[in-house]
């Protein structure tokens, strides 16, 4: 490690964790006297950043591919002045109010070169300096002992194991009780800060002889076990056994089991977990339950709306406008959406849930004489995916955007600055792909919304739940509390559509062969798993000319002979295969080259790409480390700290394409698949499908997929918390 000292000068970017960008003035350094008197530039997570401080910085001289050469740091402490000019600027450069050059200069002449020493020695000196006042004097003391605490803080973070990003945010969070709290439990930090995880915490405790058997640790493995259930299963709660069970894997040791009984009725007492019916929900979901069950509850308590105007007459002059003649199960989703508080529409593929949303769109443009332009401040039209958003967009003419852009999602503090704080002002919210939508996020986006807000839920209860925790649409749909309009007619590809009918015997339970193979829209080729390869590589030669756009092959895993993994290799070489005027990089054992279709598997609203984004890569940089991707004409370049971000695209999970459409879609049927093949997925997967559908495989797989109705169950209690305040309401 080398050691640079110097003065910051000035602040190029700050994010909202802290991680800094500076130009620094170098005094001296271990490194090269060259940098003596040059500025440099220099990264790191610093707590405070005040203008000409100067500053001892521990860290190396590197190289970055776009910026050049930068200083970065791990660690960094401020030194006080020994000198009159130093103290006279330290005083009056800003960082205390109130204090200007002169009162400054009494400082020094009162108290000289040592004048910080003395103040922190025996901060009554300052009564000497005749021209400071009360406010004066409290201000500096209170002002040199947050320096001082601040710099022996996250020295001491660091001196724990800590880096300085992890220690910056502690700081933040504790300031001067920090110590006194990691002394008190450690595992605070992983209860309280998002950031710091669990494994994080347990590695620096266990390195700083904290046993395994320590029940501070027994309690915290005790939430990250809950919430390890949680996320594998989808669940919002988890029974006692359940919880002990991962319990023991996690913390790599295993309790008394009375010593854990005990350990879970603490956390109960400290409101961290909440027993409900004999089992333990975490505090997090409990609270995003009750809010959704007492917003939700109000709404449809809430006297209907009233118009002036006949919406039946409005609706029927719109047709005749528009020439769309609706059904009456049509009509009455569109009226309710105006009379109803809170309104759930659903129904399967093909059955004009799109129509709907636009037809309200545009009954709210004419009822309240608005433009287009006007109705973003007003209606809020949103959707899980960005690829569904866009759908939205391209179907009413209206902004539509994620749920996480709506909300202003800040990715380095993983909050929402449209909260209950600061809530947005739109008068009616519609959500497509609500099955989409899990507990934590619906509670957000309420928290997010004045209470009389309007809201307008559009999925298909049967397709996958959310990838998180809770199945919130089939909970509100099952309370049976709430209006509900269920759309059966079908329209998108007429009724002779073998995709559509397909689907709707597949969530039934069924199988009809006779429909494959019969029309150009549906077809299931056999194959097993030795052979699938070729008979797909085959299949796809087919494919090489058409745009990337329009279809997809999907797989229900990652791993095995036929994986995703592999597939996309196989893919690979067939659509883009290795040519020497294209780069290659290889990126976590995966070869990336330029023309690649590429999958999005994070949100980077900054860049305005969302998890299950599709693109195409123009450019890779070599030397730079950079991989330049389209989507959809929107450029986004990534670097080795976002390279995570995405993979391979030809071949693409089921649970990735949910909130997208493609005019053909390929589904290999194998039974090695196992477990994975089951109904829901086997249904998201076929409605994904507008124009063909391809099965390739095997019989006995799909057959078995489709009778394999387990996923089907999470472990959720919204449903039974809405009918019980329902019922208490009445």
């Amino acid at each position: 490690m080398s050691r640079v000292v110097g003065s910051i000068s000035r602040k190029i970017f700050k994010s909202d964790s802290d991680y800094c960008v500076l130009l620094f003035k170098v005094k001296e350094n271990d490194v090269d006297p060259k940098y003596n008197g040059k500025t440099i530039t220099i990264t790191g997570y610093f707590y405070d950043t005040d203008e000409l401080e100067d500053v001892a910085l521990t860290g190396e001289f590197m190289k970055h591919a776009k910026y050049g050469e930068q200083f970065s740091v791990t660690s960094y402490q401020k030194i006080m002045p020994e000198d009159k000019s130093s103290v006279i600027a330290f005083f009056s450069g800003g960082m205390f109010k109130g204090i200007g050059e002169a009162k400054a200069t009494k400082i020094y002449e009162a108290l000289g070169d040592n004048a910080i020493d003395l103040i922190k020695k025996d901060n009554s000196i300052l009564y000497q300096v005749k021209c400071l006042s009360e406010k004066n004097i409290d201000m500096i003391i209170s002002k040199l002992e947050e320096l001082g605490q601040s710099t022996n803080t996250l020295l001491s973070l660091a001196e724990l194991g800590f880096n300085p990003n992890d220690a910056t945010l502690i700081y933040k969070k504790y300031k001067e009780k920090t110590i006194e709290i990691i002394n008190d439990d450690i595992y605070t930090l992983f209860y309280d800060l998002e950031k710091i995880t669990f494994n994080k915490v347990d590695r620096i405790a266990i390195l700083n002889k904290i046993k395994k058997s320590d029940l501070r640790r027994i309690k915290a493995g005790i939430i990250y076990a809950a919430r390890t259930l949680a996320f594998e299963k989808g669940d919002t709660y988890s029974s006692k056994e359940e919880i002990f069970k991962i319990l023991k894997i996690v913390i790599n040791y295993e309790p008394e089991y009375e010593t854990y009984e005990n350990c879970l009725e603490e956390l109960c007492r400290d409101l961290k977990i909440i027993l409900i019916d004999g089992n333990y929900q975490l505090i997090e979901y409990y609270d995003a339950d009750n809010n959704i069950v007492k917003r939700l509850t109000y709404l449809n308590n809430k006297e209907d709306m009233t118009y002036k105007v006949d919406l039946d007459k409005k609706i029927s002059d719109f047709e005749f406008d528009n020439n769309i003649i609706y059904d009456d199960v049509q009509k009455e989703a569109i009226k309710k959406a105006f009379l109803k508080n809170i309104l759930i529409i659903t129904g399967g593929p093909g059955t004009g849930k799109t129509t709907i949303i636009k037809s309200i769109v545009e009954l709210y443009k004419e009822l309240y004489n608005r433009k287009y332009i006007d109705l973003e401040d007003e209606i809020a039209l949103l959707a899980p995916t960005g690829r569904a958003s866009k759908r939205i967009m391209e179907a009413t003419l209206c902004k539509a955007s994620t749920i996480h852009r709506f909300l202003k999602w800040n990715k380095d503090t993983n909050k929402f600055q449209v909260n209950e704080y600061a809530k947005s002002n739109v008068k009616m919210v519609i959500i497509d792909e609500f099955s989409m939508v899990d507990t934590l996020l619906f509670d957000s986006l309420l928290k997010g919304l004045k209470y009389d807000t309007k809201i307008i839920l559009v999925g298909d209860a049967n397709q996958l739940p959310s990838v998180s925790p809770g199945e919130v649409l089939k909970d509100l749909i099952e309370s049976n509390v709430f209006e509900i309009i269920e759309l059966k007619k079908l329209y998108r590809q007429m009724n002779d559509s073998n995709i559509i009918n397909l689907a709707y015997d597949v969530n039934m339970g069924e199988i009809d062969y006779s429909i494959f193979n019969k029309g150009e829209d549906l077809h299931f080729y056999k194959s097993d798993s030795n052979d699938l390869k070729d008979k797909l590589t085959t299949l796809m030669k087919d494919f090489k000319n058409i745009d990337y756009h329009d279809f997809q092959i999907m797989a229900p895993m990652y791993k095995t002979l036929n994986g995703i993994n592999n597939l996309n290799i196989l893919m690979q070489d067939l659509f883009n295969p290795k040519s020497s005027n294209k780069n290659e990089i290889v990126i976590y054992d995966v070869l990336y080259r330029v023309g690649d279709k590429v999958l999005q598997l994070m949100n980077m609203p900054d860049d305005n790409i969302y998890n299950g984004d599709i693109g195409i890569i123009l450019e890779i940089d070599n030397i730079k480390k950079e991989v330049t991707v389209d989507f959809d004409s929107n450029i986004v370049t990534f670097n080795k700290s976002t390279f995570m971000n995405f993979t391979l695209g030809y071949v693409i999970s089921i649970h990735k394409s949910q909130g997208s459409e493609f005019k053909t879609v390929i589904i290999p049927m194998l039974k090695e698949y196992g477990r994975m093949l089951y109904r829901k997925l086997i249904y998201t997967g076929i409605t994904r499908s507008k124009q063909e559908l391809i099965l390739i495989g095997e019989d006995e797989a799909f057959e078995r997929g489709v009778n394999n109705n387990i996923e089907n169950s999470r472990k959720t209690n919204l449903k039974d918390k809405i009918i019980n305040r329902y019922k208490s309401s009445k």
